[in-house]
Order: C-alpha cells, then sequence, then structure tokens
C-alpha cells in the first residue's frame, strides 16, 4: 500500500507541473497576440497608392506635404496631385493641383515638383515638355496659388529656364533658401547641375559678381534630382545618378562650406534593396521642427515591374553619425511610424 500512496504522490505532482507549465506558456502566448493587437501603426511603403515619382516633402500649415510626379507616359503625365498629412501615416489626396489646361505652353511630361511658400502664396515649380534642344519650347516653369492644395495658374506665361546653360537638360529643380533667406534655383538633367539666384517675386534671376546667370555645381556622378539642405552651417547636396528606368537608380551626397560647392562625392545614401525594392531614387528631405528627425521620402520600383514608369512614393528614417555624414537609408516596407505636427 505505502507503493502504491507514492506513486499516487508522484503522478499528482507531475500532474500539477504540467499544469503550471501549461498556464505560462498560455499567459506567453497571451501577452504575444495582444502585443500583436498593439502594434504601433506606421505609414506603411508606399505611403499612398498609384504610380508616383519624383517626391518633394514640405511643411505648410502643420501639415506634412508630398507632391509628386504623375508616373506616366509623358503624353499622358499632364496633371500633378498632392498629398497631405497630419503624421506621416494617413495620407489625404488632392487631385489635380494644377494640369496643362492652366499651363498653356506645358503640352506634356509635366514633371518633378519644388514648392516654396513666400509671403502668402506658394509657387509650384516644375519641369515640361522633356525638350532636346533649344530650338522647343518648353523647360522650367511656375505655378501660383494662395493654398498649398490649389488651384495652381500659370505665374509667367512662359517658362522660367527654357534653354540648357551649360549643358544641363532645364528639368529637376530645386528651390533652396540660404540662410540670408536668398532663394536660389538648383536644377539639371543630362548630367549637369546649375545654380541660380531667383530675384524676390521669382519672375527671373539675378546675375551673380562675375556677371553669369547660371553656375555649373555638377559633382562626379551627378545625374539628375538635385537637393539641398543646410545643417550645423554645412551644405549637403544630393543627387540621383544611375538611368531612372534601371535598378540602380540611387542617390548620393557631397558637403560643402557655401552653396556653390566645390561638392566631392561623399557616396551613396540610398539605393535598391533586393528583399524590397529596386531604383530607389530622385528624393527629398524634411526635419522635423523642434527635432533632430529626418526623413526621406523618395520613389522605387516594386520587385519583379519592369515598366519605367511603374514606381511608388516612400518614406523611411534618415540618420546623420557624430561626424555629421550621412548613414545609407535601410528601405522599408513599414514606413514610418506616426510623427505628429506641434
Amino acid at each position: 500500500m505505502l507503493i502504491v500512496r507514492n506513486i499516487t504522490k508522484t503522478i499528482l505532482f507531475i500532474c500539477v507541473l504540467t499544469s503550471l507549465a501549461f498556464n505560462a506558456r498560455s499567459q506567453a502566448n497571451a501577452k504575444k497576440s495582444g502585443a500583436k493587437k498593439t502594434r504601433i501603426e506606421t505609414s506603411g511603403n508606399p505611403v499612398f497608392p498609384g504610380w508616383y515619382a519624383d517626391p518633394e516633402v514640405r511643411i505648410f500649415d502643420h501639415q506634412y506635404w508630398i507632391y509628386p510626379t504623375f508616373s506616366a507616359p509623358y503624353n499622358q503625365q499632364v496633371f500633378m496631385d498632392a498629398f497631405s498629412s497630419p503624421d506621416l501615416v494617413h495620407w489625404k489626396k488632392h487631385p489635380h493641383i494644377v494640369d496643362t489646361s492652366n499651363v498653356k505652353w506645358a503640352k506634356r511630361a509635366v514633371w518633378a515638383p519644388s514648392i516654396v511658400e513666400k509671403d502668402g502664396k506658394y509657387y509650384l515649380f516644375f519641369g515640361a515638355n522633356d525638350i532636346q534642344s533649344n530650338a522647343e519650347k518648353g523647360g522650367i516653369g511656375i505655378a501660383i496659388a494662395d493654398n498649398p492644395a490649389g488651384p495652381f495658374k500659370d505665374y509667367l506665361g512662359k517658362p522660367l529656364v527654357d534653354q540648357f546653360h551649360n549643358g544641363a537638360q532645364p528639368i529637376d529643380q530645386f528651390v533652396f533658401k540660404d540662410k540670408d533667406g536668398q532663394y536660389y534655383l538648383i536644377y539639371g538633367g543630362w548630367g549637369h547641375c546649375n545654380i541660380a539666384k531667383l530675384n524676390s517675386d521669382f519672375t527671373g534671376f539675378v546675375p551673380f559678381e562675375d556677371g553669369t546667370t547660371f553656375k555649373e555645381i555638377t559633382p562626379t556622378g551627378y545625374v539628375e534630382g538635385s537637393f539641398m539642405i543646410l545643417k550645423d552651417n554645412k551644405y549637403y547636396f544630393m543627387w540621383s545618378e544611375g538611368g531612372w528606368t534601371g535598378p540602380d537608380y540611387a542617390v548620393a551626397y557631397a558637403i560643402s562650406d557655401s552653396p556653390f560647392g566645390p561638392f566631392k562625392r561623399i557616396g551613396k545614401i540610398l539605393q535598391q534593396d533586393s528583399a524590397v525594392a529596386t531604383g530607389a531614387g530622385h528624393h527629398s528631405l524634411i526635419q522635423v521642427p523642434g527635432t533632430d528627425r529626418w526623413y526621406i521620402v523618395y520613389h522605387r520600383r516594386p520587385l519583379g515591374e519592369t515598366d519605367g514608369n511603374h514606381r511608388v512614393t516612400c518614406i523611411d528614417e534618415l540618420h546623420f553619425d557624430k561626424n555629421g555624414f550621412i548613414k545609407p537609408v535601410k528601405i522599408t516596407f513599414e514606413g514610418v511610424k506616426k510623427e505628429t505636427l506641434k
């Protein structure tokens, strides 16, 4: 009988241990399940549906705004949409903020916008017609509106830049405001980049002291997609290199003490990831006011896509190291977390 009692106690002890282990496992699984339910909401990439490329990101009226190219064959690329968000996660579409019916000289290939607010007006700079020589009509134009959602109307009635200067095709413009308040137009395709000083009402340019209007600042590897920021009193000049229809499209950068350079290429900061997407390029940056947080907005081509116009707009984090150099960007499917403007 003693042996039977001991066996019974042993069995009961094993049953208790098994029950405790099961309960512990169940609680752990419940915690995991709960963690999934409270997963932090992110923007996802792409940040909004549709084929869009060449995005410029800005902050207007306590909202984030993205102005992209409608990525389609040039003869269909005759309008632009905009997108606004309070938090980088939820985006509202503002359709047809400008189209060729409001810009009579623009017939096709309206793309790569850059926008600034000045004295209560919004100036949208864009390339149009994809001119291949000075004999064709087109180049860089400006549209104007009273609010960032438009509607935008032609400002000059003609292109601001309608000729090739220093070999630069008049496309892919960026409007840069320097620390002294001076606005510059930085632009160019076909492997050449110019900088020019805009006059106060954006109707033309102010020549430099040497009498020239367009100064070439082309770094090694430059193709198109110019962009510039001023950080810690240094000028970070960024551009796209490679072919825009190919997988190797990428963004590289240089740093200088002046917006006129010289700019010596440092290296790539954005490029394809074979597990995520190809053709990552033509970007812009935004710094959250009052913080050291930066985001990069860019386009890329989903895996398996071969159509050159099948590009989507994405956003990821961008970081600087302790020496001020830009760290290579990790492109993701998740995108970024909510970042509400204060």
